[in-house]
Protein backbone atom coordinates (compact mmCIF):
# COMPACT_ATOMS: atom_id res chain seq x y z
CA UNK A 1 0.00 0.00 0.00
CA UNK A 2 1.03 3.36 -0.89
CA UNK A 3 1.65 5.61 1.68
CA UNK A 4 -1.60 7.06 3.11
CA UNK A 5 -2.27 10.52 2.95
CA UNK A 6 -4.85 12.61 4.10
CA UNK A 7 -5.32 16.11 2.85
CA UNK A 8 -8.01 18.49 4.64
CA UNK A 9 -10.69 20.07 1.69
CA UNK A 10 -13.01 22.08 3.46
CA UNK A 11 -13.34 23.16 7.11
CA UNK A 12 -16.85 23.79 9.08
CA UNK A 13 -18.72 24.78 12.45
CA UNK A 14 -21.74 23.16 12.65
CA UNK A 15 -24.13 24.69 15.26
CA UNK A 16 -27.40 23.54 16.64
CA UNK A 17 -30.02 24.83 14.34
CA UNK A 18 -32.64 27.00 14.93
CA UNK A 19 -34.21 25.93 18.75
CA UNK A 20 -37.86 27.28 19.67
CA UNK A 21 -36.93 28.05 23.06
CA UNK A 22 -33.49 29.52 24.25
CA UNK A 23 -30.69 27.01 25.00
CA UNK A 24 -30.27 27.18 28.71
CA UNK A 25 -26.87 26.40 30.50
CA UNK A 26 -26.20 22.72 31.32
CA UNK A 27 -24.74 21.59 34.43
CA UNK A 28 -21.67 19.79 35.10
CA UNK A 29 -21.98 16.68 37.36
CA UNK A 30 -19.42 16.10 40.21
CA UNK A 31 -18.28 12.98 38.30
CA UNK A 32 -18.19 15.76 35.06
CA UNK A 33 -15.75 18.10 37.65
CA UNK A 34 -13.45 14.80 38.24
CA UNK A 35 -12.47 13.78 35.03
CA UNK A 36 -10.26 15.88 32.49
CA UNK A 37 -11.16 17.16 29.14
CA UNK A 38 -9.20 14.28 27.42
CA UNK A 39 -10.61 13.13 23.70
CA UNK A 40 -11.52 9.75 22.97
CA UNK A 41 -11.05 8.83 19.57
CA UNK A 42 -13.30 6.90 17.54
CA UNK A 43 -13.42 5.89 13.71
CA UNK A 44 -16.36 4.25 11.57
CA UNK A 45 -15.03 2.85 8.80
CA UNK A 46 -18.00 2.10 5.61
CA UNK A 47 -17.19 0.99 2.50
CA UNK A 48 -19.44 2.37 -0.10
CA UNK A 49 -19.50 1.57 -3.86
CA UNK A 50 -21.19 3.69 -6.33
CA UNK A 51 -21.61 7.73 -6.56
CA UNK A 52 -22.52 8.21 -3.04
CA UNK A 53 -19.09 8.72 -1.95
CA UNK A 54 -18.46 11.73 -3.91
CA UNK A 55 -21.52 13.04 -4.04
CA UNK A 56 -21.57 16.74 -2.17
CA UNK A 57 -25.22 16.33 -1.62
CA UNK A 58 -24.58 13.60 0.63
CA UNK A 59 -21.81 15.55 2.33
CA UNK A 60 -24.02 18.69 2.97
CA UNK A 61 -26.90 16.00 4.07
CA UNK A 62 -24.23 15.03 6.83
CA UNK A 63 -23.74 18.14 8.11
CA UNK A 64 -27.34 19.74 8.14
CA UNK A 65 -28.26 16.10 9.84
CA UNK A 66 -25.30 17.01 12.26
CA UNK A 67 -26.29 20.72 12.98
CA UNK A 68 -30.19 19.32 13.39
CA UNK A 69 -28.89 16.25 15.90
CA UNK A 70 -27.39 18.79 17.75
CA UNK A 71 -30.35 20.65 18.89
CA UNK A 72 -31.59 17.95 20.85
CA UNK A 73 -27.54 17.28 22.30
CA UNK A 74 -26.65 20.93 22.73
CA UNK A 75 -24.47 20.80 25.31
CA UNK A 76 -21.73 18.88 23.19
CA UNK A 77 -21.98 22.40 21.14
CA UNK A 78 -20.83 24.24 23.72
CA UNK A 79 -17.77 25.20 25.86
CA UNK A 80 -16.91 24.33 29.82
CA UNK A 81 -16.96 27.65 32.10
CA UNK A 82 -15.28 27.04 35.49
CA UNK A 83 -15.96 23.29 35.57
CA UNK A 84 -19.29 23.78 36.54
CA UNK A 85 -21.57 24.53 33.45
CA UNK A 86 -21.68 24.18 29.89
CA UNK A 87 -22.94 27.40 28.15
CA UNK A 88 -21.90 29.53 24.68
CA UNK A 89 -23.80 26.49 22.24
CA UNK A 90 -23.06 28.85 19.20
CA UNK A 91 -19.43 28.26 19.41
CA UNK A 92 -20.34 25.12 17.67
CA UNK A 93 -18.34 22.07 16.63
CA UNK A 94 -15.43 21.72 14.79
CA UNK A 95 -16.08 19.74 11.53
CA UNK A 96 -13.59 18.44 8.44
CA UNK A 97 -13.77 17.15 5.27
CA UNK A 98 -10.83 15.05 4.29
CA UNK A 99 -9.59 13.00 1.39
CA UNK A 100 -7.68 10.01 1.75
CA UNK A 101 -5.51 9.13 -1.11
CA UNK A 102 -6.11 5.21 -1.02
CA UNK A 103 -8.68 2.77 -1.42
CA UNK A 104 -10.34 1.90 1.75
CA UNK A 105 -10.45 -1.64 0.81
CA UNK A 106 -7.27 -2.02 0.85
CA UNK A 107 -6.62 0.10 4.11
CA UNK A 108 -8.95 -2.21 5.97
CA UNK A 109 -7.81 -5.64 4.51
CA UNK A 110 -4.59 -4.72 7.39
CA UNK A 111 -5.16 -1.43 8.93
CA UNK A 112 -2.15 0.56 9.77
CA UNK A 113 -3.54 2.13 13.01
CA UNK A 114 -0.43 4.45 13.40
CA UNK A 115 -2.37 6.14 10.50
CA UNK A 116 -5.46 6.80 12.63
CA UNK A 117 -4.70 9.70 14.46
CA UNK A 118 -5.18 11.69 10.75
CA UNK A 119 -8.62 10.71 10.64
CA UNK A 120 -9.80 12.58 13.54
CA UNK A 121 -9.84 16.31 14.12
CA UNK A 122 -8.54 16.41 17.73
CA UNK A 123 -5.00 14.87 19.03
CA UNK A 124 -6.29 11.50 21.25
CA UNK A 125 -5.74 11.84 24.72
CA UNK A 126 -3.70 15.23 24.91
CA UNK A 127 -3.39 17.29 27.76
CA UNK A 128 -4.24 20.31 25.36
CA UNK A 129 -7.70 21.18 26.88
CA UNK A 130 -7.03 21.01 30.44
CA UNK A 131 -6.56 24.24 31.15
CA UNK A 132 -8.63 26.00 27.92
CA UNK A 133 -11.55 26.29 28.33
CA UNK A 134 -11.77 27.13 24.46
CA UNK A 135 -11.25 23.41 23.45
CA UNK A 136 -14.94 22.01 21.93
CA UNK A 137 -16.67 18.86 23.35
CA UNK A 138 -16.43 17.30 20.27
CA UNK A 139 -15.21 17.49 17.03
CA UNK A 140 -16.11 15.06 13.67
CA UNK A 141 -13.74 14.62 10.44
CA UNK A 142 -15.61 12.97 7.37
CA UNK A 143 -12.95 10.92 5.85
CA UNK A 144 -13.23 10.70 1.88
CA UNK A 145 -11.80 6.88 0.49
CA UNK A 146 -11.62 5.92 -3.06
CA UNK A 147 -14.63 3.25 -2.14
CA UNK A 148 -15.67 4.64 1.52
CA UNK A 149 -16.42 6.84 3.76
CA UNK A 150 -14.96 7.10 7.32
CA UNK A 151 -15.89 9.15 9.80
CA UNK A 152 -13.73 10.16 12.77
CA UNK A 153 -15.00 11.34 16.00
CA UNK A 154 -13.42 12.68 18.64
CA UNK A 155 -15.12 13.31 21.84
CA UNK A 156 -14.38 14.84 25.45
CA UNK A 157 -14.62 13.04 28.04
CA UNK A 158 -15.37 16.27 30.09
CA UNK A 159 -18.67 15.23 29.54
CA UNK A 160 -19.42 12.20 26.83
CA UNK A 161 -19.12 8.68 28.03
CA UNK A 162 -20.17 5.62 26.40
CA UNK A 163 -23.42 5.83 26.59
CA UNK A 164 -23.58 9.75 25.33
CA UNK A 165 -21.69 9.03 22.43
CA UNK A 166 -23.62 5.54 21.50
CA UNK A 167 -26.98 7.70 21.74
CA UNK A 168 -25.65 11.09 20.37
CA UNK A 169 -24.13 9.12 17.16
CA UNK A 170 -27.30 6.85 16.84
CA UNK A 171 -29.49 9.75 16.57
CA UNK A 172 -27.01 10.84 13.64
CA UNK A 173 -27.73 8.59 11.85
CA UNK A 174 -31.36 8.35 12.48
CA UNK A 175 -31.83 11.79 10.87
CA UNK A 176 -29.57 11.59 8.57
CA UNK A 177 -31.70 8.37 6.95
CA UNK A 178 -35.13 10.67 8.38
CA UNK A 179 -35.67 7.45 10.45
CA UNK A 180 -37.25 9.74 12.83
CA UNK A 181 -38.74 7.08 15.37
CA UNK A 182 -35.22 5.71 15.85
CA UNK A 183 -34.11 9.21 17.46
CA UNK A 184 -32.78 8.79 20.82
CA UNK A 185 -33.67 12.02 23.17
CA UNK A 186 -31.60 12.61 25.70
CA UNK A 187 -32.28 13.13 29.53
CA UNK A 188 -30.20 16.51 29.85
CA UNK A 189 -31.33 17.05 33.23
CA UNK A 190 -31.05 14.02 35.70
CA UNK A 191 -27.11 13.30 35.73
CA UNK A 192 -27.03 16.81 37.76
CA UNK A 193 -29.63 15.33 40.17
CA UNK A 194 -27.97 12.33 40.92
CA UNK A 195 -24.81 14.25 41.21
CA UNK A 196 -24.90 17.96 41.66
CA UNK A 197 -22.01 20.03 40.61
CA UNK A 198 -20.24 21.60 43.59
CA UNK A 199 -18.54 25.19 43.61
CA UNK A 200 -16.03 24.32 46.26
CA UNK A 201 -14.82 21.14 45.13
CA UNK A 202 -11.17 21.12 46.26
CA UNK A 203 -8.23 21.66 43.21
CA UNK A 204 -6.35 18.88 44.51
CA UNK A 205 -9.34 16.48 43.17
CA UNK A 206 -9.31 17.61 40.39
CA UNK A 207 -4.75 17.17 39.94
CA UNK A 208 -5.31 13.82 41.19
CA UNK A 209 -7.67 12.72 38.54
CA UNK A 210 -5.23 14.27 36.30
CA UNK A 211 -2.19 12.15 37.99
CA UNK A 212 -4.00 9.11 37.69
CA UNK A 213 -5.27 10.23 33.68
CA UNK A 214 -1.71 11.52 32.71
CA UNK A 215 1.29 9.32 33.41
CA UNK A 216 3.64 11.19 31.59
CA UNK A 217 5.63 7.89 30.11
CA UNK A 218 6.09 7.06 26.40
CA UNK A 219 3.11 4.51 25.50
CA UNK A 220 3.07 1.74 22.88
CA UNK A 221 -0.17 1.24 20.97
CA UNK A 222 -1.19 -2.15 20.36
CA UNK A 223 -4.61 -3.68 18.81
CA UNK A 224 -4.28 -7.89 19.44
CA UNK A 225 -7.33 -9.93 18.05
CA UNK A 226 -9.47 -12.69 20.11
CA UNK A 227 -11.40 -14.89 17.66
CA UNK A 228 -14.50 -16.96 18.39
CA UNK A 229 -12.33 -20.13 19.42
CA UNK A 230 -9.24 -18.31 21.21
CA UNK A 231 -12.41 -16.67 23.46
CA UNK A 232 -14.20 -20.17 23.54
CA UNK A 233 -10.64 -21.29 24.81
CA UNK A 234 -10.12 -18.83 27.42
CA UNK A 235 -13.85 -18.86 28.81
CA UNK A 236 -13.31 -22.82 29.48
CA UNK A 237 -10.06 -21.78 31.11
CA UNK A 238 -11.91 -18.92 32.97
CA UNK A 239 -15.09 -21.29 33.98
CA UNK A 240 -15.36 -21.87 38.06
CA UNK A 241 -18.38 -22.81 40.36
CA UNK A 242 -18.69 -19.34 41.27
CA UNK A 243 -18.86 -18.12 37.71
CA UNK A 244 -19.49 -21.17 35.77
CA UNK A 245 -20.25 -19.19 32.54
CA UNK A 246 -17.96 -15.91 32.33
CA UNK A 247 -18.46 -13.83 29.65
CA UNK A 248 -16.38 -12.62 26.69
CA UNK A 249 -15.29 -9.68 28.23
CA UNK A 250 -14.80 -11.23 31.56
CA UNK A 251 -12.60 -13.99 30.16
CA UNK A 252 -10.71 -11.65 27.83
CA UNK A 253 -9.89 -9.31 30.87
CA UNK A 254 -8.83 -11.76 32.75
CA UNK A 255 -6.59 -12.97 30.15
CA UNK A 256 -4.63 -9.78 29.21
CA UNK A 257 -4.56 -8.89 33.13
CA UNK A 258 -2.61 -12.21 33.86
CA UNK A 259 -0.07 -11.36 31.24
CA UNK A 260 0.18 -7.72 32.02
CA UNK A 261 1.23 -9.09 35.59
CA UNK A 262 3.98 -11.03 34.05
CA UNK A 263 5.12 -8.33 31.95
CA UNK A 264 5.25 -5.98 35.30
CA UNK A 265 6.52 -8.93 37.36
CA UNK A 266 9.43 -9.90 34.73
CA UNK A 267 10.87 -5.99 34.52
CA UNK A 268 10.60 -5.23 38.63
CA UNK A 269 11.70 -8.91 39.79
CA UNK A 270 13.76 -8.58 43.04
CA UNK A 271 12.87 -5.56 43.25
CA UNK A 272 9.96 -5.06 45.34
CA UNK A 273 8.55 -7.21 48.57
CA UNK A 274 4.81 -6.58 48.03
CA UNK A 275 2.88 -5.15 45.30
CA UNK A 276 -0.90 -4.65 44.56
CA UNK A 277 -1.87 -5.17 40.90
CA UNK A 278 -5.50 -3.44 40.26
CA UNK A 279 -7.43 -4.33 37.39
CA UNK A 280 -10.14 -1.73 37.35
CA UNK A 281 -13.17 -1.85 35.00
CA UNK A 282 -15.50 0.65 33.56
CA UNK A 283 -18.74 0.24 35.11
CA UNK A 284 -22.06 2.01 33.75
CA UNK A 285 -24.22 3.95 36.44
CA UNK A 286 -27.13 3.99 34.68
CA UNK A 287 -28.34 0.39 34.37
CA UNK A 288 -27.80 0.59 38.40
CA UNK A 289 -29.89 2.38 39.83
CA UNK A 290 -32.65 1.19 42.72
CA UNK A 291 -35.22 2.99 40.69
CA UNK A 292 -37.92 1.29 38.56
CA UNK A 293 -36.94 3.68 35.69
CA UNK A 294 -33.80 3.53 34.38
CA UNK A 295 -32.16 6.67 33.40
CA UNK A 296 -30.93 4.99 30.23
CA UNK A 297 -30.39 8.19 27.79
CA UNK A 298 -29.07 10.23 30.84
CA UNK A 299 -25.94 12.28 29.25
CA UNK A 300 -22.61 13.20 31.16
CA UNK A 301 -19.72 10.80 32.70
CA UNK A 302 -22.13 8.59 34.35
CA UNK A 303 -19.65 5.47 34.87
CA UNK A 304 -17.42 4.11 38.02
CA UNK A 305 -14.16 2.69 38.44
CA UNK A 306 -14.93 -1.28 40.14
CA UNK A 307 -11.16 -1.93 40.81
CA UNK A 308 -10.11 -5.82 41.57
CA UNK A 309 -7.39 -5.83 43.84
CA UNK A 310 -4.74 -9.07 43.96
CA UNK A 311 -1.56 -8.82 46.45
CA UNK A 312 1.50 -10.15 44.59
CA UNK A 313 4.99 -10.72 46.88
CA UNK A 314 7.82 -12.61 46.56
CA UNK A 315 6.09 -15.56 47.94
CA UNK A 316 3.39 -15.51 45.32
CA UNK A 317 3.12 -18.04 43.09
CA UNK A 318 4.90 -17.89 39.87
CA UNK A 319 2.70 -15.99 37.28
CA UNK A 320 2.32 -18.66 35.24
CA UNK A 321 0.66 -20.41 37.98
CA UNK A 322 -2.20 -17.85 38.66
CA UNK A 323 -5.66 -19.24 37.55
CA UNK A 324 -8.05 -17.17 34.93
CA UNK A 325 -11.00 -18.33 37.00
CA UNK A 326 -9.53 -16.77 40.00
CA UNK A 327 -9.02 -13.56 38.40
CA UNK A 328 -12.02 -13.49 36.82
CA UNK A 329 -13.98 -14.62 40.30
CA UNK A 330 -11.71 -10.82 41.68
CA UNK A 331 -13.40 -9.28 38.32
CA UNK A 332 -17.06 -10.56 39.03
CA UNK A 333 -16.96 -9.32 42.49
CA UNK A 334 -15.49 -6.10 42.38
CA UNK A 335 -18.31 -5.23 39.47
CA UNK A 336 -20.75 -7.01 41.65
CA UNK A 337 -20.18 -4.68 44.75
CA UNK A 338 -21.13 -1.75 42.51
CA UNK A 339 -25.27 -2.13 42.91
CA UNK A 340 -27.54 0.39 43.44
CA UNK A 341 -27.19 0.41 47.49
CA UNK A 342 -23.79 1.63 46.88
CA UNK A 343 -24.21 4.46 44.30
CA UNK A 344 -26.89 5.65 46.80
CA UNK A 345 -23.96 6.53 49.22
CA UNK A 346 -22.61 9.02 46.74
CA UNK A 347 -25.58 10.37 44.81
CA UNK A 348 -27.54 14.00 45.92
CA UNK A 349 -25.82 16.63 48.06
CA UNK A 350 -25.48 13.93 51.15
CA UNK A 351 -23.33 12.07 49.29
CA UNK A 352 -20.55 14.67 48.36
CA UNK A 353 -18.89 13.77 51.71
CA UNK A 354 -18.77 10.27 50.68
CA UNK A 355 -16.88 11.18 47.99
CA UNK A 356 -14.47 13.18 49.32
CA UNK A 357 -13.69 9.84 51.27
CA UNK A 358 -13.70 7.59 48.47
CA UNK A 359 -11.04 10.04 46.53
CA UNK A 360 -9.05 10.52 49.99
CA UNK A 361 -8.65 6.58 50.28
CA UNK A 362 -7.98 6.66 46.06
CA UNK A 363 -5.31 8.98 46.68
CA UNK A 364 -3.57 7.25 50.19
CA UNK A 365 -3.93 3.81 47.73
CA UNK A 366 -1.41 5.35 44.92
CA UNK A 367 0.85 6.50 47.48
CA UNK A 368 1.71 3.49 48.41
CA UNK A 369 5.22 2.34 48.51
CA UNK A 370 6.30 0.48 46.37
CA UNK A 371 2.83 2.33 44.21
CA UNK A 372 0.22 -0.02 42.91
CA UNK A 373 0.24 -0.84 39.59
CA UNK A 374 -3.11 -0.15 37.94
CA UNK A 375 -4.74 -1.62 34.61
CA UNK A 376 -8.01 0.25 33.21
CA UNK A 377 -10.31 -2.19 30.98
CA UNK A 378 -13.46 -0.31 29.30
CA UNK A 379 -15.05 -2.47 27.08
CA UNK A 380 -17.49 -1.07 24.34
CA UNK A 381 -18.83 -4.35 23.22
CA UNK A 382 -22.75 -3.20 23.94
CA UNK A 383 -22.13 0.18 22.38
CA UNK A 384 -21.66 1.17 17.97
CA UNK A 385 -23.31 -1.37 16.95
CA UNK A 386 -25.98 -0.45 14.89
CA UNK A 387 -24.27 3.01 13.66
CA UNK A 388 -26.13 2.95 10.11
CA UNK A 389 -26.30 6.01 8.07
CA UNK A 390 -28.11 4.17 5.51
CA UNK A 391 -24.73 2.63 3.79
CA UNK A 392 -25.21 -0.44 6.17
CA UNK A 393 -23.33 -1.33 9.28
CA UNK A 394 -20.01 -0.24 10.36
CA UNK A 395 -17.50 -2.73 8.65
CA UNK A 396 -14.64 -1.60 11.00
CA UNK A 397 -14.04 0.79 14.29
CA UNK A 398 -10.87 2.35 14.58
CA UNK A 399 -9.86 3.68 18.15
CA UNK A 400 -6.28 4.93 18.49
CA UNK A 401 -2.91 5.58 16.69
CA UNK A 402 -0.17 6.92 18.94
CA UNK A 403 -0.88 8.02 22.04
CA UNK A 404 1.56 10.26 23.58
CA UNK A 405 2.29 10.16 27.24
CA UNK A 406 -1.19 9.62 28.48
CA UNK A 407 -3.51 6.95 29.29
CA UNK A 408 -0.90 4.14 30.24
CA UNK A 409 -2.63 0.82 31.40
CA UNK A 410 -5.60 1.64 29.44
CA UNK A 411 -7.29 -1.25 27.17
CA UNK A 412 -10.14 -0.54 25.50
CA UNK A 413 -12.37 -3.76 24.21
CA UNK A 414 -14.22 -3.32 21.16
CA UNK A 415 -16.02 -6.01 18.88
CA UNK A 416 -14.75 -7.82 15.68
CA UNK A 417 -16.99 -6.58 12.39
CA UNK A 418 -18.72 -10.00 12.73
CA UNK A 419 -19.32 -9.68 16.43
CA UNK A 420 -17.53 -13.24 17.13
CA UNK A 421 -14.66 -12.21 18.60
CA UNK A 422 -12.89 -8.90 20.10
CA UNK A 423 -10.20 -6.20 19.87
CA UNK A 424 -7.91 -5.88 22.55
CA UNK A 425 -6.86 -2.51 21.89
CA UNK A 426 -3.46 -1.75 24.52
CA UNK A 427 -2.07 1.23 25.61
CA UNK A 428 1.13 0.33 27.63
CA UNK A 429 4.57 1.52 28.70
CA UNK A 430 7.09 0.89 25.42
CA UNK A 431 9.28 -1.40 27.34
CA UNK A 432 6.64 -3.65 28.95
CA UNK A 433 4.58 -3.06 25.22
CA UNK A 434 8.11 -4.82 24.00
CA UNK A 435 7.88 -8.18 26.10
CA UNK A 436 3.76 -8.40 25.80
CA UNK A 437 4.95 -8.68 22.28
CA UNK A 438 7.09 -11.60 22.81
CA UNK A 439 5.16 -13.78 25.02
CA UNK A 440 4.22 -16.75 23.02
CA UNK A 441 1.31 -18.01 25.74
CA UNK A 442 -0.35 -14.23 25.18
CA UNK A 443 0.59 -14.50 21.52
CA UNK A 444 -0.94 -17.93 20.90
CA UNK A 445 -4.53 -16.83 21.61
CA UNK A 446 -4.55 -12.87 20.80
CA UNK A 447 -3.15 -12.55 16.83
CA UNK A 448 -1.35 -8.91 16.37
CA UNK A 449 -1.59 -8.91 13.45
CA UNK A 450 -5.20 -10.49 11.80
CA UNK A 451 -7.04 -9.28 8.90
CA UNK A 452 -9.77 -7.65 8.88
CA UNK A 453 -11.49 -9.23 5.78
CA UNK A 454 -10.79 -12.69 7.59
CA UNK A 455 -13.68 -11.79 10.16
Amino acid sequence: MEKIEVSIISKHTIKPSTSSSPLQPYKLTLLDQLTPPSYVPMVFFYPITGPAVFNLQTLADLRHALSETLTLYYPLSGRVKNNLYIDDFEEGVPYLEARVNCDMNDFLRLPKIECLNEFVPIKPFSMEAISDERYPLLGVQVNIFNSGIAIGVSVSHKLIDGRTSDCFLKSWCAVFRGSRDKIIHPNLSQAALLFPPRDDLPEKYARQMEGLWFVGKKVATRRFVFGAKAISVIQDEAKSESVPKPSRVQAVTSFLWKHLIATSRALTSGTTSTRLSIATQVVNIRSRRNMETVWDNAIGNLIWFAPAILELSHTTLEISDLKLCDLVNLLNGSVKQCNGDYFETFMGKEGYGSMCEYLDFQRTMSSMEPAPEIYLFTSWTNFFNQLDFGWGRTSWIGVAGKIESAFCNLTTLVPTPCDTGIEAWVNLEEEKMAMLEQDPQFLALASPKTLISRY
